[in-house]
């Protein structure tokens, strides 16, 4: 499912679909509410299994959050609209927090990653109204009587090959996305710990002087515009940083929510 566009925690955000969705930012530890209460796509909240919320992504998607700061890594299945606190990226269950050495109450830097096939397959086996289900009626297959013959000489190898459609059809099946189990194993990985320098993006824009009109609402803060991609229509970016230190961070966010511009992120570059 996906949603319509909302607020929460004076920030605007708009559901899409994304399978490819790669993003580094600041992950907030969900509180434990109560267990048995309903998400946002219906599922029933746990606060003890490897579960998390997103502001934007298709519900349920299964992502891999890395924890930058330790480099520990699990797997978690997204479904829930959150977290509601501004310049967060993912709110993450008790239990997550626990296998990825977060405490209680705390933040983290994090990336997160959608992993492509099993998302597709929760996508493709979860109907919503947003892509409800078809059923498809068979077409009537005619009869055709068979006999098997003897192999001509020479061709005992031949016979043994497998049918070009059965081998087809077996190779599509191989290959279809399988449904990822539920709840996740709590399988934790260890990477190299890579933090980052905490920026401000305060949005991208297709023309320079639209980039430079809205850093001239933010110039208490310092912003600047950086160019971003290539090609034949750059764009530019409004961007302040970096902070030592999250408080910092948070406090420069609360400035320009204040300034009437909900539509930040709160990166880590």
């Amino acid at each position: 499912m996906l949603g319509e566009p909302y607020a929460m925690g004076g920030v605007w955000s708009y559901p899409q679909e994304d399978f490819g969705l790669e993003e580094s930012g600041i992950a907030a530890v969900l509180p434990r509410g109560r267990s048995g209460q309903r998400t946002v796509n219906g599922e029933v909240y746990d606060p003890d299994r490897l579960i998390g919320a997103h502001r934007t992504l298709q519900l349920p998607a299964i992502l891999t959050v890395w924890n930058l700061e330790n480099g520990r890594e699990v797997r978690i299945r997204v479904n829930d609209r959150g977290p509601s606190q501004p310049g967060r990226i993912v709110g993450l269950s008790l239990r997550t927090a626990q296998l990825l050495g977060i405490p209680a109450n705390a933040a983290a830097q994090v990336r997160i990653r959608v992993e492509t096939g099993p998302s597709r397959a929760l996508a493709a086996g979860l109907p919503s109204p947003e892509r409800p289900a078809i059923a498809l009626a068979a077409a009537p297959r005619p009869t055709v009587e068979t006999e098997a013959l003897p192999p001509l000489p020479g061709t005992r190898e031949a016979a043994r090959r497998a049918v070009p459609g059965r081998m087809a059809a077996q190779s599509l099946a191989e290959a279809a996305p399988k449904l990822p189990p539920d709840p996740l194993p709590e399988t934790v990985t260890t990477r190299q710990a890579m933090p980052g320098r905490l920026m401000i993006e305060a949005g991208v824009f297709f023309r320079r002087d639209l980039a430079q009109r809205q850093a001239a609402r933010l110039a208490g803060l310092s912003p600047r515009v950086e160019p971003v991609g290539g090609g034949r229509q750059p764009q530019f970016r409004v961007v302040a940083g970096p902070y030592p230190n999250l408080a910092a961070a948070d406090r420069a966010v609360s400035a320009i929510l204040q300034a009437g511009l909900p539509e930040i992120r709160l990166r880590v570059e």
